[in-house]
């Protein structure tokens, strides 16, 4: 351990999964728990029963594993540059997801809840924009593969500011040939 910061070590601690069965809630809570820590946010996402007025029966999963997984690191990393926490564990469910069961399983310690709170957040915001897991919806009369709203606006800004940084250099080369 010589040579590492305790960030790193903290980072290295993160527990993060991606899993075929069901989300055990308490073994992430209890991987983040720690006797410097006064607050333990979560987040669980979980399968509704309708969207837009379609009776919905069950979500399906798949993902990139590796991908996924160094995904989420990057994730966290950004999240422990942000706020002080303690401990980080994420689990993803892959596969077959039946209404009312967890897909999704967030859990963060701090020192005091705020940090803990926000860093929740942000952390299934950037999840939802940033992780190659891919939901397919299956409704009672059919299915559909879904694109997050938070990955397709991501990427709508980022294809916005590219073009607008595109077009500014193209006038200005255009400008400096004119001279």
């Amino acid at each position: 351990m010589e040579g590492q910061t305790v960030e790193k070590m903290k980072a290295e601690a993160d527990v993060l999964e991606i899993v075929d069965t069901k989300i055990d809630m308490a073994k992430y809570v209890d991987a983040v728990r720690d006797p410097g820590a006064g607050a333990i946010s979560t987040f669980i996402g979980t399968t509704r029963n309708t969207f837009q007025n379609k009776e919905v029966v069950e979500l399906q999963y798949e993902a990139y594993k590796p991908m996924a997984i160094l995904e989420l690191k990057k994730i966290c990393a950004s999240a422990r540059s942000r706020w002080s926490l303690v401990g980080i564990a994420i689990a993803h469910r892959l596969g077959t997801v039946p209404t009312s069961e967890e897909s999704v399983f967030i859990a963060v310690s701090s020192v005091h809840r705020k940090e803990s709170l926000d860093a929740c957040q942000f952390l299934i915001d950037e999840l939802k924009a940033r992780v190659p897991i891919w939901k397919k919806e299956v409704y009672s009369n059919g299915e559909v593969w879904k694109e997050n709203v938070e990955f397709v606006q991501r990427t709508q800004v980022c294809k916005e500011e590219f073009y607008q940084i595109y077009d500014a250099e193209s006038k200005l080369r255009n400008w400096q040939f004119s001279i």
